[in-house]
């Protein structure tokens, strides 16, 4: 019971750790156009491009949501974000400069985390691993082996 509950309640410190890496490759990528954005929205918006074909606008905005209530729950600065109805996340650009840099980064890499370890649940290890790749091919050591054991429960 205690394993279903944190399953659905929060990422592991695996997940957490590769929203991590994710957030800290994306922000170096350094796309000129999308700079002024942050590392967390681009990743949202890259996964909700993929998602969007397959679950629709609605899907990915409710799994959106779902994933920055419970990182809310854990960094409770989230809880000024909002998803909108297309299913972009909105409010980060506002919420950035009142906080601190490592509230901020912790907050998005959880948030990220939330959304992976969604995706898991629902999708599979499989499915999620192939998703990320074809979105990040670039990215390394992709294999979420630990988080398995969560969604196969």
């Amino acid at each position: 019971m205690w394993e279903a509950k944190r399953m659905l309640n929060s990422a592991t410190p695996k997940l957490k750790e590769f929203g991590r890496r994710l957030l800290a490759h994306e922000a170096a990528s350094g796309q000129p156009a999308a700079a002024k954005d942050s590392a967390a929205f681009r990743v949202c918006e890259k996964l909700r491009g993929s998602l969007a074909r397959l679950i629709g606008t609605g899907g990915f905005r409710s799994l959106l949501a779902r994933a920055l209530a419970l990182a809310a729950a854990e960094v409770r600065c989230l809880r000024g974000l909002q998803v909108k109805a297309d299913g972009a996340l909105e409010g980060l650009k506002e919420l950035e400069p009142t906080l601190d840099p490592r509230t901020v980064a912790e907050g998005e890499a959880v948030l990220v985390a939330q959304l992976l370890a969604l995706l898991l649940t629902f999708i599979g290890p499989a499915l999620t691993q192939r998703l990320v790749h074809d979105i990040w091919p670039e990215m390394e050591n992709l294999i979420f082996e630990e988080e398995k054991q969560y969604a196969e429960k």
